[in-house]
């Protein structure tokens, strides 16, 4: 049994174990910290009865206009409590609080192009590839540079899906910030 809470800023402390993982972006303290800070109710954890932590998800709004929506910048499961629903349970938890309080037309992520566990989880969740993006992921010594999927899923806002029509071709990571 798992319970989804509100993550503090005492469960920095104990989240190591889940971020050892190579597809796991790990950022330092401060980029925490603004998170949790900034968007508390969409940083949330899986914890088990024992009180251990099991998976997280960092989240954000952002945009204007139709663009603007619910971010994943990060989902991570422990090794041990993978293919429990962990995951499933954050993204909807991100997904109903991206629809109210924030009205939000639709929710984004970013994945590995060659993460085909995560890209399976994302498409049963009901995102879809929208884009590539070209060399999106910059090699660390550990993971090579790789492209990225942009992957979305339309809300409620969004009754006509426009913000999950695919691109028809890749874009650039300065394309993406332009």
């Amino acid at each position: 049994m798992s319970t989804i809470k509100r993550f503090r800023a005492v469960d920095l402390f104990r989240f190591n174990a889940v971020n050892l993982d190579r597809f796991t972006e790990t950022y330092d303290l401060s980029f925490y910290l603004n998170y949790l800070s900034s968007w508390p109710e969409l940083f949330t954890l899986a914890e088990s009865a024992d009180g251990r932590l099991m998976a997280y998800l960092m989240g954000k709004v952002e945009g204007r206009g139709a663009d603007w929506h619910g971010h994943v910048t990060a989902l991570t499961v422990a090794p041990e409590c993978r293919r429990l629903g962990l995951a499933g349970g954050l993204m909807r938890g991100l997904e109903d609080v991206s629809t109210a309080p924030h009205d939000c037309y639709f929710v984004d992520l970013f994945v590995r192009s060659s993460n085909a566990a995560a890209v399976q989880l994302y498409e049963a969740l009901g995102y879809v590839v929208y884009r590539q993006v070209i060399d999106y992921y910059v090699g660390d010594g550990v993971m090579p540079t790789e492209n990225a999927y942009d992957m979305r899923k339309a809300l409620p806002r969004d009754a006509l899906k426009e913000s999950v029509v695919p691109l028809d071709r890749p874009i650039t990571v300065d394309e993406l910030y332009s």
